[in-house]
Order: C-alpha cells, then sequence, then structure tokens
C-alpha cells in the first residue's frame, strides 16, 4: 500500500547541510503552506514551550537506504544496530521526528530553536509537546545511544 502525504509547510532557515551534532542553538522557521493554512491553524500553540515536528529527510539519497544493522554514524566502537534501532536519516521512509523549543508563533509561522532539520525540509505535522503523551516509568536505552548524543545538542 503506498501512502502518499502532502507536507504542511517548509523548514526555513537553519543550517544548509546536515552536520551530524551542535543542533542545540540551531534557529529556524516552519512556515506553513499558505495555500492551506492560515494562523489559525496555530492558534493556541504560543501556550506551549515545545513542539514535536515530523518531517521528511528530503536530501537523504534514495540510494542509500538501510534495510540491515550496522554501527551507528559508522562508529565500530558502537555495536551494530538495526535501522529501526536508531534514528539515522537512511530510514525506508527517510521520516523524522524532533522536538524543539518554540520561541514565537507569528501568523503562520512557528520561531524555533534545536530542530535537526534543514532549510527547505518539508514538514509533514505538527504537535504540541505534552508530558502526558511521553513515556511513563524508567527509560532504558544503550550506553552508546549516550554517546551518539552526548554532543548531538
Amino acid at each position: 500500500m503506498a501512502l502518499a502525504l502532502e507536507p504542511v509547510g517548509h523548514v526555513r532557515g537553519g543550517r544548509a547541510q546536515a552536520v551530524d551534532d551542535n543542533w542545540g542553538d540551531v534557529r529556524a522557521v516552519i512556515e506553513l503552506d499558505g495555500a492551506r493554512f492560515g494562523a489559525e491553524a496555530l492558534a493556541g500553540l504560543d501556550s506551549f514551550s515545545h513542539l514535536v515536528v515530523i518531517f521528511h529527510f528530503h536530501a537523504a539519497d534514495p540510494a542509500r537506504i538501510e534495510l540491515n544493522a550496522r554501527h551507528p554514524r559508522n562508529n565500530p566502537a558502537w555495536p551494530k544496530a538495526g535501522i529501526f534501532a536508531q534514528r539515522g536519516k537512511n530510514r525506508p521512509n527517510h521520516l523524522g521526528v524532533t522536538t524543539c523549543q518554540i520561541l514565537k508563533v507569528e501568523g503562520a509561522r512557528v520561531f524555533v530553536q534545536g530542530l535537526d532539520a534543514i532549510d527547505g525540509t518539508p514538514v509533514l505535522d505538527l504537535k504540541p509537546f505534552m508530558r502526558g503523551f511521553e513515556p511513563r516509568g524508567e527509560i532504558k536505552e544503550p550506553l552508546w545511544a549516550g554517546e551518539l548524543m552526548a554532543n548531538y545538542w
């Protein structure tokens, strides 16, 4: 079954190239598709501190999709992990999900910080971050995941 998605908007500004680390201070704007959405679509979003952004890794090479286990970031010091056990861009559907800080909402634009998507990235959906939807109980992850993220933000 094929699934067709139409972006709700695009990332404007921020980085032009995908670089693995130091995304924490990157500022960008998510601009909604003006033909479909106006400021009403973002009404009330300014009362939240953070935003969950679902986007398409549009610049990822379709020929490099990962289907098997590999070392995250090709680092042999970390164990091999399947594509669904890591968050790399070379995923089967090239989908990314990030929670970033909302700086302000202005018209049909959301100004954000800490979004690890590059200029021109198609945005598929936006959701306010709500604690009630986050995991309950203890969170477990392997040691390599913390090492990988040490300089990410």
